[in-house]
């Protein structure tokens, strides 16, 4: 029984792209961080394309090896064969974008941990439980990384897996250049093609540029050089050619390139080419592996190389199965790719970092109501914000489908501990009470302050609109929050919007509907909807299909408690229950009200506040439980 679809092997580091484009690697003044090497970033891109993908290599016993591991996991991808190294770092790489041709980059790999991968890491079970492995040539560059990789090779043969090859050449990585070459992509070298050529046997797939088949095949004449690979191997070699697309030949190389199978092609703009051929990779092996055609494996491979030739960094430009499938039917609109507001949507839906199936969350947000309580400091709230947030780890326990809301102006040390736990976390940037919108002034005029919080952290916006609020109120809050959602996705944070329309006017079934088709229309696609309990199955009914008629990828829907009794909101979870889209509740003053003016009066010590307020929670818990399992049944 295969229980993966392809295994890669090989590098694995952490790539830090310069956020500058334009310029040299020596004027980036910032860095966005992601996970990188070949073989890594095509487990990400198979793995969004719906295969079952696995990663041999080996990273550090620090943090930048979490990190990898980490991603990983968020990909989808099988981490079993990733080793951690204890005495070696996990590579890195920096790179930057200057133009469409030119990518100064610096490799990081002096004795790094995936070049300690060996033959003990290759676990034969492993092996057997996939269709397929893909090897990358840097590994045959040392004889250690190499015997690992023959070994996988061999045992892949075994238990008959198809094998593939991406021959991968930086030339400064097999020693032919200085550390201040990587852009490099070819240097001749008569010993890398004897090693290549040595192995070319062992593969049923052959993928590389003209260049890397130049170096395969030992001559700068292209034709020529495939020849000389076939005469060594049966393998099907896929030749890219940039922005000519790219060509397969099953059998005899022809006189012409012209004259191999070839895919459609996609006129975009070029904006960033690292890690283009990783994403082709992803593509034609979707296909490949799926049994499809020569051209309609390749149509995959060129579109998943035209998205990421668009976008900026390698594995977060790379497509989810929807997004390839909306892009092959609906093509081209734009040739900037990471302009298309529809596309990038959609990118941005199918790819986030986390996908919650639940969330029951304590919401401890709350800035003027406990700032109007008799006795209360800013030091007393932030101290009291830290039992809220043991009250509800306690509660968790570890366990997924929690969360909290807290706020930084009063909240930090809590909102700084709660990182890293596995709970839902969103922080609010309002200003409490504000109508006209305005925001917390750490953000900035800029609503800069975002790029200082940690991408786990959910951006909460508050806002008290109506369908009917006069036009330029209306205007005014919009521009606001079309500005914040801006400034989430700049800073690839999710983003939650809430709205009470109840405070301000009159509603009926079709208020709140009608406010959320209003954002939709004018661009904004928050991640989370936070609403108010609504008295009416057809009410619940309208703002579903207002949401999911216009985003069908939508984190879903959370229901703020406004400091009901339990039973009133027991009540209003049987009634919400009853849609799956609502993921849970986010309550407060129902939780913390009266413990919290307790323990700011002195009538009630640090562990009273906690148990009384996880008891209450783990009720609420309950209560939600019980209506999500009754509506099940």
């Amino acid at each position: 029984m295969k229980t993966l679809d392809v295994i890669t092997i090989g590098r694995s580091s952490v790539d830090l792209y310069g956020a500058q484009v334009g310029g040299r690697l020596e004027d980036m003044a910032s860095f966005q961080k992601y996970i990188g090497g070949s073989p890594t970033n095509m487990a990400a891109g198979t793995a969004r394309l719906g295969l079952k993908s696995g990663l041999i290599t080996r990273v550090g016993d620090e943090h930048m090896g979490r990190f990898i591991r980490e991603e990983l996991a968020r990909e989808g991808v099988d981490t079993q064969g990733v080793k951690t190294d204890p005495e070696r770092l996990t590579a890195l790489v920096i790179l930057g974008i200057r133009d469409e041709h030119q990518f100064p980059l610096i490799f990081y790999r002096e004795n790094c941990a995936d070049m300690a991968l060996c033959e003990d890491d290759i676990d034969e079970a492993y092996i057997a439980s996939t269709r397929s492995v893909i090897a990358t040539g840097t590994h045959l560059s040392h004889p250690r990384t190499e015997a690992a990789m023959l070994k996988a090779l061999m045992l892949a043969r075994k238990h008959g897996a198809q094998t593939a090859l991406d021959i991968d050449y930086r030339p400064n990585l097999w020693g032919l250049a200085g550390h201040g070459d990587g852009e490099s992509r070819f240097i001749e070298s008569a010993a890398v093609t004897a090693k290549l050529q040595t192995h070319l046997h062992f593969f049923d797939l052959i993928v590389g540029t003209e260049e890397e088949f130049h170096i395969a095949g030992g001559s700068t004449n292209t034709i020529a050089a495939l020849r000389a690979v076939r005469a060594v191997s049966k393998a099907t070699l896929v030749c890219k050619r940039g922005a000519a697309g790219a060509v397969a030949f099953e059998g005899a190389i022809p006189d012409s390139l012209d004259d191999g199978q070839t895919g459609p092609g996609f006129p975009i703009e070029v904006f960033n080419v690292l890690g283009a051929g990783d994403g082709f990779m992803s593509g034609l092996t979707k296909g490949w592996l799926d049994g499809e055609t020569w051209p309609n494996a390749l149509k995959y491979a060129n579109a998943c190389g035209a998205f990421a030739v668009s976008r900026h960094g390698c594995t977060p430009a790379y497509p989810s199965l929807e997004e390839l499938q909306f892009f092959l039917a609906r093509g081209v609109k734009t040739p900037a790719l990471r302009k298309d507001a529809e596309l990038e949507q959609i990118h941005w839906s199918t790819n986030r970092r986390k996908s919650w199936g639940q969330v029951r969350a304590f919401a401890f947000d709350h800035r003027m109501q406990m700032e109007e309580l008799a006795g209360a400091t800013a030091e007393k709230i932030g101290a009291f914000k830290e039992l809220c947030l043991k009250a509800t780890v306690s509660v968790a326990e570890g366990r997924a489908g929690y969360g909290l809301l807290c706020d930084n102006r009063l909240g930090k040390t809590a909102l700084h501990a709660a990182a890293g736990q596995g709970l839902w976390i969103g922080r609010p940037v309002e200003w409490p009470g504000s109508r006209p919108l305005t925001l917390e002034p750490e953000l900035g005029p800029d609503f800069g302050g975002l790029s200082e919080w940690p991408l786990e952290q959910t951006v909460k916006v508050l806002c008290f609109c109506h369908p009917d609020d006069q036009a330029d109120l209306q205007a005014e809050q919009e521009a606001t929050i079309t500005r914040l959602y801006q400034a989430c996705r700049r800073n690839r944070l999710e983003m939650l919007l809430e709205v009470i329309p109840s405070k301000v006017g009159p509603v009926d079934d079709l208020t709140t509907a009608k406010l959320i088709s209003r954002f939709y229309d004018i661009g904004i696609y928050p991640d989370w909807w936070k609403l108010e309990p609504m008295q009416s199955r057809a009410a619940w009914q309208a703002t579903c299909d207002a949401i999911t008629t216009r985003d069908p990828h939508t984190q879903g829907i959370v229901i703020l408690g406004l400091g009901q009794s339990e039973a009133d909101l027991a009540a209003s979870f049987r009634l919400a229950a009853d849609f799956p889209l609502v993921k849970g509740f986010a309550v407060g003053r129902t939780i913390f009200a009266q413990p919290c003016a307790d323990w700011i009066a002195g009538k009630i010590d640090d562990a009273t506040a906690i148990t009384t307020m996880a008891a209450s929670f783990r009720r609420l818990c309950g209560i939600w439980d019980a209506a999500r399992t009754g509506a099940k049944l």
